[in-house]
């Protein structure tokens, strides 16, 4: 999510929005502490710790129900009704390409095995119940997990997933410089 985040951010920059005011307001904080955790996730399967493989609904989940604070404090209804409808469509998209696969969803790691973040024997040993290899055998290889950043192996629907969180952390930005400079 981190990329997400900083796209945000970097978006809300270019059109000249003040950044660091979101320090100053609880509104993305609860992200920010999921964000934490996740990290925590990641360097454990850096280091080969695959224990919390098992939580990553719920991670996704906890993204999700966090960004209901600063919807809910910004009232920013409309960009949440349009990031909840990337986020079904996304969703849709993933449950289509893992029933198409018996319950797996293919994965093609590149990058990752680079920086170590995907080991060849992770679903050999058992440790990953979700993904299989992506190959010719593999149907609808163009929705699965093949966008490799190294540290994460996404689809096109994750991608439309987590598009929400972007969406959230720029209308936040936007109203809290909107509401301060009306203050």
């Amino acid at each position: 999510m981190l990329l997400f985040i900083l796209g945000a951010v970097v978006i809300a920059k270019i059109k000249k929005y003040k950044i660091l005011c979101i320090f100053k307001t609880v509104d993305l904080y609860p992200l920010f502490i999921v964000e934490g955790v996740y990290w925590f996730f990641q360097i454990n399967v850096f280091f080969e710790n695959y224990q919390y493989v098992k939580y990553a609904s719920q991670i996704q989940m906890a993204f999700i129900l966090v960004l209901l604070v600063p919807i809910i404090r910004r009232r920013l209804f409309s960009p949440a009704l349009i990031g909840s409808g990337l986020v079904g469509i996304g969703s849709l998209s993933n449950h289509l390409v893992i029933s198409a696969n018996n319950g797996k969803m293919p994965v093609l790691p590149t990058i990752s095995y680079l920086t170590g973040y995907y080991k060849r024997d992770v679903l050999q040993q058992g440790l990953d119940n979700l993904h299989i290899l992506m190959d010719d055998t593999t149907k609808l290889n163009i929705l699965g997990d093949y966008i490799d950043t190294g540290s994460s192996i996404m689809s096109p629907g994750d991608l439309l997933i987590h598009a929400f969180v972007a969406i959230i952390v720029y209308y936040t930005i936007k109203e809290i410089n909107i509401r301060s400079r009306h203050a």
